[in-house]
C-alpha cells in the first residue's frame, strides 16, 4: 500500500460509518405523540399566531399534520390578538399544519400525572 492509500483509508472509513449513523437516525423517527387514542374524539389545538380550534381527529402523520372535522375556530379579539372572544366560526372539516401546531388537549379535559422526570422523595 502506498502512502497516499493508508492516509484515505480512515477518513472512508469515517464517512461510511457516519452514512450509517445518519441512516439509523432516519429509521427512529417516529412521532412522540401517540394521538391514536384521540381518534374520534373531540380535541383542541392551538397554533402558532395565536389561533385556536376544536373539532374531532380523524387523522395524523409523524409530521403532526392533523385532520379535524366539525371544526370550531375560536375567534379573536382585534385589539389584543392573543385574547379570545366568545365569538366562534365553523370551518368543518379542515387540514391543519403540523409546522404551526403549538398545542394539542383534550376538549373535554386533562389529566394531572406525576412528572417522570423529578426524583420522589420518600419521607
Amino acid at each position: 500500500a502506498t502512502l497516499p492509500d493508508i492516509l484515505y483509508r480512515p477518513v472512508i472509513y469515517c464517512i461510511i460509518q457516519n452514512l450509517d449513523f445518519q441512516d439509523k437516525e432516519k429509521k427512529k423517527k417516529e412521532s412522540i405523540f401517540d394521538l391514536s387514542t384521540y381518534i374520534d374524539k373531540h380535541i383542541r389545538v392551538k397554533f402558532q399566531g395565536g389561533r385556536e380550534a376544536s373539532g374531532v381527529l380523524k387523522g395524523f402523520d409523524p409530521l403532526l399534520n392533523l385532520v379535524l372535522d366539525g371544526t370550531i375556530e375560536y375567534m379573536r379579539d382585534p385589539d389584543d390578538q392573543y385574547k379570545l372572544t366568545e365569538d366562534t366560526r365553523q370551518l368543518g372539516l379542515v387540514v391543519c399544519r403540523g409546522t404551526s401546531v403549538v398545542l394539542i388537549c383534550p376538549q373535554d379535559g386533562m389529566e394531572a400525572i406525576p412528572n417522570p422526570f423529578i426524583q420522589q422523595q420518600d419521607g
